[in-house]
């Protein structure tokens, strides 16, 4: 009976190792690089202003990046946020960006202080993070917001 307690706990163990291995942690930055990197994306760990990490990405031609928060000692973070900014001549209104805001679930848009357009999304992955196939999806759904935003404000079209 010993025995097969301890086969069966051995055969749990190897089973819940890789899928572990294969969770997207923000407390572990790399293994949303890994992920993205996995997924076809170009993925570049450093860190912003205030010494949290954040990731350099791109899709579709459009860079984003992906900041980090909820850090302790800019370690150990339990949120990240998808951000990506535009430059352009003639920004959308306020009016325009609301009517993204009140007809859009997902992705949320506002004027950075310079007035230019900017969209963000937040994703929460504390508590055990979440599967890489799970982070990828979101990353998809990311990059079908990326694209619907831009020709909503003009940047592609």
């Amino acid at each position: 009976m010993k025995l097969r307690w301890l086969v069966s706990a051995a055969a749990l163990a190897a089973f819940a190792a890789p899928a572990q291995a294969q969770m997207v942690r923000p407390q572990n930055p790399q293994t949303l690089v890994a992920a993205l990197q996995a997924g076809g994306y170009t993925a570049t760990l450093g860190t912003d202003a205030v010494g949290d990490p954040k990731i350099d990405s791109a899709v579709s031609g459009t860079k984003f990046q992906i900041f980090f928060y909820n850090c302790t000692n800019h370690t150990a973070c339990a949120t990240v946020q998808f951000h990506s900014g535009y430059d352009l001549t003639t920004a959308p209104t306020l009016e325009r960006l609301n009517e993204w805001n009140r007809t859009k679930r997902f992705g949320r848009a506002f004027l950075d202080k310079e007035g230019d357009p900017i969209l963000e999304m937040d994703v929460d992955l504390d508590d055990g993070g979440v599967s890489r196939a799970l982070f990828i999806d979101n990353i998809e759904f990311w990059s079908s917001i990326l694209g619907d935003f831009e020709r909503f404000i003009g940047y592609r079209s």
